[in-house]
């Protein structure tokens, strides 16, 4: 019996049209027989030579976004329920982004101030338009459309489910705010408690477990003058909390001045992640209503659904906290989703297209080389994924990975070392992804 656990794999007809995701053992058989071609190594498709056509069932890419990281999975409508069929976490690199940028920015300021060449400042004569958003969140909001697109052109998909995320920022400093409003129904509290264990790493503050239920836990007692507001608010085990009592911090981390030191400066932690959902969550919303997916293609219906009814699906069905899983769980439509404890999910890491930077300087803001000109030698380009197959030597053997080319006949290959390229075949160009199945 196959087993049911893997990926599926795409299918695409002759014609490049998809169809329904098939099991890697029939996929296998079809390259075997020669009825079928890789198409794509990741996500991993086959083409097939000779049909055109075929019937396909529901299939909906349901995404919960993140700051971070953001989960996509394929929830196909069978006969006997829903499953997931293909299931992703993309790791975003707005950090990364922010932090060349502010090395930029400060490499042209200590240029202005000193009597050498310089880069004139042009603020006076910009204008951001309507709806601008930094380069760090706008990498977010392309990597999610990206694949989405991808998606779209590698299964027939019928349907998106989107978790239309908002983190009530006046609400998380105190959540009263609305009054009785928010002491009603099944879902109370989900919104705020799920911020806290993000923020405070799912596990109690004190002696740090984890896998226990977690309460919410006032670091300074509500009797000694504490309030609500969410910087005064951490989680912790029921033991700790009913040891802890109405003592003060300091008082009950005597002993442990070091954990004590940690909770006060993680107490103060900026709403960093939540303001950039907040800032992305319509921008995306909106690109997936308009024409930027729908290119010859009828547009899809979308569903929303709140972070707090991800969380109430995903432990009503007794799921783990994942990326991925969230996002299967995201709506009203995550409520009976059939997910198999063993999944295997892609995980796929934003990398760039390559260096932007035409020159790099010294820590005195000084040229200290400059970017070649050209970004390929011999047909290949830093990044792409290629199989080598060395005859002799210490590499001896068939290998797999990426390469970093130079501007010689002499690469390196990941894992491997120099490689010449004779030795090689490229499988797939680099897209500005990195790859791996976990």
């Amino acid at each position: 019996m196959e087993k049911e656990s893997v990926q599926r794999v795409f299918v695409l007809d002759k014609n490049k049209q998809p169809l329904m995701p098939c099991h890697p053992a029939r996929a296998r058989e079809l390259l075997k027989k020669g009825k079928a071609a890789v198409f794509r190594y990741h996500p991993f498709t086959i083409i097939l030579k000779d049909r055109e056509g075929g019937d396909t069932q529901p299939i909906q890419v349901k995404i919960d976004p993140g700051s971070k990281i953001t989960g996509v999975t394929l929830v196909g409508d069978f006969k006997n329920g829903k499953k997931v069929i293909w299931g992703a976490e993309i790791h975003h690199r707005g950090q990364s982004i922010k932090k060349a940028l502010d090395t930029r920015r400060g490499v042209r300021r200590s240029r202005r101030n000193r009597k050498i060449r310089y880069r004139i400042a042009r603020f006076d004569n910009r204008k951001r338009s309507k709806g601008w958003l930094p380069p760090s969140l706008i990498s977010r909001v392309e990597n999610i459309l990206t694949w989405i697109k991808r998606i779209r052109r590698f299964s027939p998909i019928t349907g998106i489910s989107l978790e239309l995320v908002r983190f009530d920022t006046q609400k998380l400093q105190d959540p009263e705010i609305n009054g009785i409003e928010y002491q009603r129904g099944t879902l109370y509290g989900y919104e705020i408690k799920e911020y806290l264990l993000e923020k405070w790493g799912r596990k109690c503050v004190y002696c740090g477990k984890e896998n226990v239920p977690l309460e919410i836990e006032h670091i300074v007692p509500k009797s000694k003058g504490g309030s609500d507001r969410i910087s005064n608010l951490t989680l912790a085990c029921h033991e700790c909390n009913q040891k802890k009592g109405n003592q003060s911090i300091e008082e009950f981390l005597t002993n442990n001045p070091e954990r004590l030191k940690q909770i006060k400066s993680e107490s103060k932690r900026p709403l960093k992640d939540t303001a950039a959902l907040n800032a992305t969550r319509w921008y995306i919303f909106n690109q997936l209503r308009g024409n930027s997916l729908t290119a010859g293609k009828e547009e899809l219906p979308i569903e929303v659904g709140t972070g707090g009814r991800t969380k109430y699906n995903r432990e009503t069905q007794n799921y783990p906290k994942k990326h991925w899983i969230d996002a299967a769980c995201v709506g009203e439509s995550g409520q009976n989703v059939q997910i198999e404890p063993d999944m295997q999910v892609l995980e796929i890491k934003a990398m760039g297209h390559g260096m932007r930077r035409m020159c790099f300087v010294d820590k005195y803001g000084f040229p200290k080389k400059y970017r070649p000109k050209e970004r390929t030698y011999m047909g290949y380009k830093t990044g792409d994924i290629v199989l080598a197959v060395i005859p002799k030597g210490k590499n001896m053997g068939i290998h797999i990975g990426r390469i970093a080319i130079r501007h010689r006949p002499s690469f390196l290959l990941n894992g491997v070392g120099d490689v010449h390229p004779k030795y090689l075949t490229l499988l797939q160009k680099n897209d500005g992804y990195g790859y791996q199945i976990s």
